[in-house]
């Protein structure tokens, strides 16, 4: 079946009326007693990722305004599919939540047989941020700017390399997007992790990296890289002098975000109770400061801007995947 923007919208309100609850319908007694006892929230990453630092930074101040422990578990693997299995499969109970990236998005057309729907076996919850992927080189590399790259790939078809955090990856994707985009050839070399890749472009084994803000604003003021151009649709507050992509070539942005989702058929007014408590860590001074320093904003929407951010997405990244050949390791 053809996958619209409107089936993708319809599939994801269903796992929020599979439990028999209207949509909005706000059942009192769920409202009242939830959390009971301590809530999981699964992180589908790697231990001291951005997502995992993400993770604790909340489950404190959520501990303390709900009266329970949010206790964050790492469940790495199949680029954050398993992870993802695990919460849909999860007892649709209001205690096992899964907080992930854009993965979530591309992971369909990356893992075909990951196990799991992440739109018809997962309830939207909240889209917690927009992460800008980051277009970085060493601050003593050849590039000065973001058309010279274009121009050396131009005139060179297959010399300019970049790294990122793995095939597959919203990074990797990042990078085809902008290739094709911009009608250019260059190598993509995958590694482990953002952290390698950077570690790669430093010892000169890549030319670029294609990286979060999240990974990358840290070496940015310690001075070790400049950032050409961020893959946002617009600059952003934190790095007012740095480019957005698309004004270099033209129609390119790379959307990435992280997200909350719960299993399929969770009630409603769980889902309503956790997005205002989420909402209500916006003011934080701390949660507001750690989001403002790696170039995010806390934004904590609910469950609709994260169901139609997916209609858009899913489908998105099957193209980008299907143009490049892509395939997983």
């Amino acid at each position: 079946m053809k996958t619209t923007r409107r089936n993708i919208l319809g599939r994801a309100a269903l796992g929020l009326v599979a439990a028999g609850v209207p949509l909005a319908s706000h059942t009192a007694s769920a409202n009242e007693s939830w959390p009971s006892r301590p809530v999981r929230i699964i992180v589908p990453f790697a231990p001291g990722g951005p997502i995992d630092t993400t993770a604790r930074l909340i489950a404190e101040p959520l501990r303390e305004k709900l009266g329970q422990p949010f206790i964050v578990e790492t469940r790495p693997g199949a680029g954050g599919s398993l992870g993802a299995r695990t919460v849909a499969q999860s007892p649709p109970d209001g205690y096992a939540f899964l907080l992930t990236s854009s993965s979530l998005a591309i992971n369909p057309a990356i893992h075909p047989n990951q196990g799991f729907d992440p739109i018809a076996d997962l309830t939207p919850v909240s889209l917690v941020t927009e992460v800008p992927t980051a277009i970085a080189v060493r601050a003593d590399s050849r590039f000065r700017g973001l058309a010279e790259v274009l121009a050396e790939a131009r005139a060179h078809p297959g010399r300019v390399t970049y790294g990122s955090s793995g095939v597959g990856s919203s990074n990797h994707l990042s990078g085809a997007l902008f290739a094709s985009t911009a009608r250019i050839d260059v190598l993509h070399v995958p590694y482990r992790g953002a952290a390698v890749a950077m570690n790669a472009m430093y010892a000169g084994d890549v030319d670029m990296v294609f990286a979060s803000t999240v990974e990358v604003m840290p070496h940015w003021r310690d001075g070790r890289v400049r950032i050409l151009a961020v893959t946002t649709p617009r600059r952003i507050a934190q790095l007012p002098d740095v480019p957005a992509a698309g004004e270099v070539v033209e129609g390119y942005h790379a959307p990435n975000w992280y997200a909350m989702a719960g299993p399929r058929g969770l009630d409603p007014a769980i889902v309503a109770r956790f997005v205002r408590e989420l909402q209500s860590l916006r003011d934080l001074p701390l949660v507001r400061e750690r989001f403002h320093s790696v170039g995010t904003e806390p934004l904590f929407l609910g469950p609709d801007a994260l169901a139609a951010r997916l209609a858009e997405d899913v489908p998105r990244w099957r193209r980008v995947v299907a143009e490049a050949g892509i395939r997983a390791e």
